[in-house]
């Protein structure tokens, strides 16, 4: 059974799963803003910087199975007076072993509940051209908006597009 839940804040225990999803996604190919082999002390410091910041800008979850983080995403609700309806999607991820088991779809239901009781009905987000999380984003029907090209280096270092995607939503 998959569960997810907001994490507002961590234990060393969370801490540390959320360490060992983010070296193991990103070693793994997941093109989430680092290059690998992820350094451990780099994913201990993104996710201190992350923790640190949650609150009304904000906001993550985690998926758990049997205990276990296998997944999480973030969610970046726009504090600009023109902005308030909406707010950008971020390092969504999911264990490799724990793919294909629904677990993002899990995490993209909850972020959009979370949204719209926010108020807020524009989402967007950017991700890797030609990535395995394009057809997920699809799947949830999300809109493609266009592609950059030689936007971000992927894990290994070399440059690739990235498309914008955007979600409507209704209250």
């Amino acid at each position: 059974m998959i569960s997810v839940r907001r994490l507002e804040q961590a234990t060393p225990e969370e801490r540390q799963a959320l360490i060992e999803l983010i070296l193991t996604t990103v070693n793994a190919g997941a093109s989430i803003g680092f290059l690998a082999p992820l350094a451990p002390e780099v994913a201990e410091e993104y996710w201190r910087g992350v923790l640190a910041s949650l609150g009304p800008g904000l906001v993550l979850w985690v998926a758990e199975q049997e205990g276990r983080i296998i997944g999480s995403v973030q969610l970046a609700p726009s504090l600009r007076q023109n902005g308030l309806h909406r707010a950008d999607l971020m390092k969504l991820m999911v264990h490799p072993s724990a793919r294909g088991q629904g677990v993002s779809s899990r995490l993209l239901r909850e972020v959009e509940r979370f949204a719209r009781g926010a108020g807020r009905t524009l989402l967007v987000l950017d991700s890797e051209a030609g990535s395995k999380a394009e057809s997920v984003y699809q799947h949830h029907q999300w809109q493609r908006v266009g592609e950059i090209p030689g936007y971000a280096k992927d894990t290994g270092g070399v440059l690739r597009s990235t498309v914008v995607y955007f979600k409507t939503l209704v209250p």
